[in-house]
């Protein structure tokens, strides 16, 4: 393979497995508590056209495209009297005790709500005709990998609704399916009025129609029993219908033949390149990290290539965002301390530290996407395509313009940062997490998780180091040049919160 030296020998050996589509319709068959409404002796009437249209083309807006019947229930419903508050309430608790009573998932992620209330997403959303239920919008309010549990008494509607979801980024975990109510508190075999509901859960992370440019690679949930959480993250490269919408955003006034070249050349090289790269850089991460920060790095559980040899998709754990907020300086030290074994043991510079790129789980902060990492001390240049690659990825960097921007400002003197400017070194690493560690909350998914008050001392306190990393009183010998440094500056300032 046209890739380095120090890369090839540590490469993931090809999987056997299929692909499959990004989006499948059926999750997990329903459970032993539920009877599923086939069993019933009437059928569902087949669903109007308006549910059953194919996935919403990425030129149309969701929110204006989609006003369908399912969309219109909660308009037709009555209002929220106290008898409709009190039907809805018992809906939701009859589904929760019956469906998710014994479910370990629901018991350790629902329990945090609490703790989340007042965030912008959550792992579980319950609703009934009476709440807000358009997939759009739950879209948005779900964590990635959450549920959507729609509970009702019409099973048509039920039916209807689970059909819009399996079509729009979701998973049907449990197709319909209907439980019953109590009757004077127990649980009787054929008593008790049918509450009728399905489980949709979000595997995409970009909703259907929309194009971003958060995010290189197709990247979604896939269901897989063998996984610790059931799911596995598939990461493969983008289809040139994509790739060419992207481009076309970012340059609007480019012709189509080169927009449709320069797709084609990301698709057929560039892409699977840095994917290839990525699969073996997770093998090294595994093999050289600590054991305990092995859980904060995503490792990759199978490869599937093209007939070239390179990497078309890459399976991986899933590090999945939980657990209540942690502070600010926490946020910083974990961060902090991670990349320092990233740099020291494992050997390897990340050079995409964005807070895209963050994530924090009940392990604690983790950093993901190893597509454009490097080994300290790789010869790039023995690879004349990776020396281009490589050289062109530098120019489009968000973090070398960002620095760049900074140092002609004189935002940034260090001469550690500014004497690595477009280059393949550790200070690109230091330099974004100095930047990230003081302002958490630019970006929204960290925002949710991390505790920042920009008032406080706490904040005070890490952007005075922030700016004393980038901006040093000797710019030819700062004092800050890795991440160990770093990290025992944030050490005295949490000693210094207490």
């Amino acid at each position: 393979m046209l890739i380095s030296r120090a890369v090839v020998d540590d490469n993931i050996p090809m999987s056997t497995a299929t692909r499959q589509s990004p989006a499948p319709a059926t999750g997990k068959t329903a459970p032993v508590t539920a009877q599923t409404d086939a069993a019933q002796s009437t059928k569902a009437s087949p669903p109007p056209a308006a549910l059953t249209e194919p996935p919403v083309s990425r030129t149309t807006t969701p929110q204006t495209e989609f006003e369908s019947e399912a969309s219109r229930w909660v308009q037709r419903s009555p209002g929220r009297s106290g008898h409709a508050v009190r039907e809805r309430d018992a809906m939701i608790r009859t589904v929760q005790a019956r469906v998710f009573g014994r479910d370990p998932e629901f018991k350790h992620y629902y329990n945090c709500i609490d703790e989340l209330r007042n965030t912008r997403t959550s792992d579980y959303m319950f609703a009934t005709p009476f709440d807000l239920h358009r997939w759009y919008k739950v879209f948005e309010r779900l964590r990635w990998g959450g549920q959507f549990v729609f509970t009702s008494y019409d099973a048509d509607q039920v039916h209807k609704l689970a059909q819009v979801y399996a079509s729009r980024g979701f998973v049907i975990e449990h197709p319909p399916a209907y439980v019953r109510h109590p009757v004077m508190g127990m649980y009787l075999p054929g008593l008790g009025r049918k509450v009728h509901y399905f489980v949709a859960r979000r595997v995409h992370l970009v909703r259907p129609g929309e194009v971003s440019m958060r995010f290189t690679y197709d990247v979604y949930l896939k269901h897989e029993p063998r996984a610790e959480q059931g799911y596995v993250v598939a990461k493969q490269v983008p289809d040139l219908e994509t790739v060419m919408l992207r481009l076309k955003q970012r340059f609007p006034e480019a012709k189509t033949d080169f927009v449709e070249t320069q797709a084609k050349k990301l698709i057929d090289t560039i892409f699977p390149v840095f994917l290839t790269r990525e699969a073996a850089f997770l093998k090294i991460l595994q093999r050289d990290l600590p054991e305990a920060y092995r859980n904060r790095v995503p490792r990759a559980v199978y490869v599937e290539k093209d007939n070239r040899g390179f990497v078309s998709k890459l399976h991986l754990n899933w590090l999945r965002k939980s657990g209540p907020p942690i502070s600010q300086i926490d946020f910083a030290l974990q961060a902090a301390d991670l990349l320092d074994k990233l740099h020291e043991q494992a050997r390897v510079i990340h050079l995409d530290l964005r807070l895209d790129n963050f994530v924090v789980t009940e392990h604690g902060v983790g950093f993901v996407d190893y597509g454009s990492a490097a080994r300290v001390g790789e010869n790039i240049a023995q690879s004349p395509l990776l020396d281009k690659l490589f050289q062109e990825m530098m120019k489009a960097s968000q973090i070398q313009r960002m620095l760049a921007k900074m140092t002609s400002s004189g935002l940034v003197t260090s001469q550690y940062f500014t004497g690595s400017h477009q280059k393949v070194d550790k200070a690109a690493d230091l330099f974004y997490l100095a930047v990230q560690i003081d302002k958490p909350h630019s970006n929204p998914d960290i925002k949710e998780m991390v505790r920042y008050d920009a008032s406080s001392e706490e904040a005070r306190l890490i952007s005075n180091l922030t700016e004393h990393v980038l901006r040093p009183n000797d710019p030819k010998r700062p004092h800050y040049s890795s991440a160990r440094n770093i990290l025992e500056a944030l050490l005295k300032i949490k000693e210094r919160l207490r």
